[in-house]
């Protein structure tokens, strides 16, 4: 036999106060008397009520929900991102609706979060057309692009300094004494590997260098293992890599140590970009840049909640300086 649900009325009866009461008292920040918040809880202790969410969502009109979309979760940056993200707006008394989409269908995607009645947006690893992100301004429903930036769109973003990051990882490299220095790319249509790229390429016409060798990954595992193959299939082969994220770094150190029989970093240095906690285990200890989550997942946040308090959006851009992490995989300058 199916259970009673017990409803808000039965919690105000044996409470002895008003339905509207039940309510302020399970919702965070309404005013309701110490001693009748007690009383209320206790009622509901006693008759196993647990609040609706929806129900009040459609009273109030506040889901208190952020939708957050993933290309994809292989990169261990996104699943770190995630838990950070999903810690803080808990904290702030929102929840996440996680949806993963494939490339080419984000526009659908958010559209079909919309239909949650979202109050905010994150993207990550994933974009989407500026006329769709005008729709949500149009909706007021703000949208943050996390570790992405298009210039084009209208939505807000939170990067850290990609450019800068190319830059202190060819400025390390050619001040260890390398002098064939070879580039693995992520994918050639995102703005972080477009960024990367382009401070990496720089420092190196600062200097009066050229890059030695490119090879493209595509921000996968089995595109890196075979973007290394290509590079070290040629003679001379590279003396120095500098791979677009970590998770790439760790299918070429796999690929040069276990394949290739090469020893890293005596005879290849490898620095990575992202320092995921996985980059500080021993059997990797990478050298990489770090982007700062928490600074990362802080500023969305405040952007999420400040637009959506105003109820006003518009677009702001957030960028967090870059830092190397210098640990075991890259010989250091003296």
């Amino acid at each position: 036999m199916k259970k009673k649900v017990v409803t808000s009325g039965d919690v105000a009866r044996r409470a002895r106060v008003s339905q509207s009461a039940v309510s302020r008292a399970f919702t965070d920040g309404a005013s309701v008397a110490p001693q009748t918040r007690e009383r209320i809880i206790e009622a509901a202790a006693e008759l196993g009520y647990r609040p609706n969410a929806l129900a009040r969502a459609m009273i109030s009109g506040r889901s208190r929900l952020i939708a957050l979309m993933a290309a994809y979760l292989d990169n261990q940056f996104y699943p770190w991102v995630i838990e950070h993200l999903s810690r803080r707006l808990q904290d702030e008394g929102y929840n996440i609706l996680l949806f993963i989409t494939d490339t080419g269908k984000q526009d659908k995607v958010v559209q079909q979060m919309m239909q949650y009645q979202v109050e905010g947006i994150v993207m990550a690893s994933a974009t989407l057309s500026s006329t769709l992100a005008r729709q949500c301004e149009d909706a007021g429903i703000p949208v943050v692009l996390f570790n992405r930036f298009v210039p084009s769109s209208p939505a807000s973003s939170v990067t850290s300094d990609n450019v800068q990051g190319g830059r202190l990882i060819a400025e390390f490299l050619i001040q260890g004494g390398h002098s064939r220095i070879a580039f693995i790319a992520g994918d050639e249509d995102a703005s972080t590997n477009r960024d990367r790229e382009a401070g990496f390429y720089q420092a190196f016409h600062k200097h009066g260098r050229t890059v030695f060798a490119r090879a493209v990954g595509g921000y996968t595992f089995e595109g890196a293992s075979r973007a290394v193959r290509e590079l070290f299939s040629r003679r001379p082969a590279p003396d120095a890599l500098f791979v677009a994220n970590d998770h790439m770094a760790f299918a070429v150190m796999d690929v040069l140590r276990d394949e290739l029989n090469l020893r890293v970093p005596e005879d290849v240095s490898v620095i990575g970009y992202d320092d995921v906690p996985e980059s500080a285990w021993k059997g990797y200890n990478l050298t990489t840049v770090s982007q700062s989550v928490d600074g990362m997942v802080d500023a969305t946040v405040s952007i999420l909640i400040d637009q959506i308090n105003k109820q006003s959006v518009s677009r702001r851009a957030v960028v967090m300086p870059a830092q190397i992490i210098i640990r075991g995989t890259a010989r250091i300058p003296e």
